[in-house]
């Protein structure tokens, strides 16, 4: 799986005063207002990315005061864990930038806390976004995200090597059963010199999915567990007879291949993860023609999919230049040269406007061609997750992966799971 964390070290772009984060809200005007052409206020905005995200930002950033002279947008870049590490401790200090880019996973942790500006209060359209997207920005009640762009789970596979080996493509309707049938023959037919996939049951998004597909949540309205123990398990042993074999990948190989993902080296035929990731697969692999199919379920009729926000666009409670922070916000996700600029690169632009106004082609069509396929079975987006998710999505992850390794049996990294997780709740209640 392509990973955000493993991007670039810090570096900064944009505006002439690039390269320096200057304190939030530096400026002379007071709170809410804007500046002029001669006198223009400075705005801070921050987001995790690789260099083409920087590049891409950079343009939408000159686009955005070409239109707007009156704000100058003083941009800067992190790599994914980093940029965490950055907001926590500029949260602490009451110094968060004005104009963040965000993810789910840490909404509610800073939201709850009145670290975010409730948009609400400000000038954003939302006219043009699917009104089923738009909770996952909320919390009770209030909107803290906006959406810049959607994108859903998918499975990728890569038609030339399945043709090497002999094997049909896919038809985009499988059970779990024939999920992993389809891993082990790719395993067997190419003799190890290709594994089926990695260990799908070690991503958290993937387990979410299937919860959904059985009609369990995740997490009930009151920040618990909406899963039991048993059904960890149930999940987990969703792939124990593949370890160990040719139809998965160990976890020892793919930490050998890190910062590229098996599927990107050309070791696995498949990978199941956020369908916006095309252009870094087809990069790093140098595959000719990557395609998308829907992920396995044993309900033909609940596939338990949804559209996340990618990424949502979010300003900091104490900015002093609302206003500015706002017509921003409102650019980046709504206007249509931002689009295409972007295309498919933060994902699926979540604005109609902004998805209309863009042309899609080649790869980019490939995305949006797959979220228009699987349009039937698309249900709400979950709400954000309970504080400190991001942590225990790490967890999830992290022991998982110990699972792969053979350190820890199914009842032990089940237990070991929920101890964390039920640890962190109760200390976030």
């Amino acid at each position: 799986m392509i990973n955000r964390r493993h991007f670039l070290t810090t570096v900064a772009v944009g505006t002439a005063s690039a390269g320096v984060l200057a304190a939030c809200g530096t400026g002379s005007s007071t709170s809410g207002q804007t500046g002029s052409a001669e006198n223009p206020v400075t705005i801070n905005y921050t987001w995790w990315g690789n260099d083409d995200r920087a590049e891409r930002t950079r343009k939408a950033i000159a686009l955005f005061e070409e239109k707007n002279p009156d704000i100058k947008v003083n941009g800067n870049f992190t790599d994914f864990a980093g940029y965490w590490q950055k907001r926590a401790t500029e949260a602490a200090g009451g110094g968060l930038p004005d104009v963040m880019q965000w993810d789910l996973s840490y909404l509610r942790d800073y939201g709850q806390r009145n670290q975010l500006l409730d948009l609400g209060t400000v000038n954003i359209n939302t006219d043009a976004f699917e009104k089923s997207l738009l909770p996952s920005g909320q919390i009770k009640g209030k909107t803290y995200g906006i959406p810049t762009s959607t994108n859903a789970f998918a499975v990728y596979y890569d038609p030339a090597k399945l043709a090497s080996l002999g094997i049909a493509e896919p038809d985009g309707s499988w059970t779990y059963k024939e999920f992993n049938e389809f891993l082990t023959e790719v395993g067997t037919k190419s003799n190890g010199a290709i594994f089926g996939g990695t260990d799908y049951t070690g991503v958290w998004w993937m387990f979410n999915i299937w919860l959904r597909q059985n009609n369990i949540q995740a997490f009930t309205e009151d920040g618990k567990l909406g899963f039991t123990k048993d059904d960890l398990k149930k999940w987990w042993n969703l792939t124990a007879d593949l370890r160990g074999t040719g139809a998965i990948v160990s976890e020892e190989r793919v930490t050998q291949l890190a910062p590229k993902s098996p599927f990107g080296s050309n070791v696995t035929a498949t990978e199941v993860t956020w369908d916006n990731f095309m252009a870094g697969y087809l990069a790093d692999s140098g595959a000719k023609e990557l395609k998308l199919a829907p992920v396995p379920s044993d309900d033909p009729d609940n596939l338990g999919l949804f559209l996340k926000p990618s990424m949502l666009m979010v300003a900091s409670a104490k900015t002093k230049f609302k206003d500015a922070a706002a017509r921003f916000i409102d650019f980046m996700v709504n206007d249509p040269e931002v689009g295409q600029i972007f295309k498919t690169s933060r994902g699926v632009p979540a604005s109609k406007t902004q998805r209309d106004g863009t042309t899609f082609e080649g790869t980019d069509k490939l995305v949006v061609d797959y979220e228009k396929s699987i349009e039937k079975y698309l249900k709400d987006a979950p709400e954000p997750p309970i504080v400190g998710f991001g942590t225990l999505e790490a967890s999830f992850k992290r022991i998982a992966s110990d699972l792969n390794y053979g350190k820890l049996d199914i009842n032990g990294a089940t237990d070991a799971w929920f101890k964390e997780a039920e640890d962190l709740i109760k200390q976030n209640a």
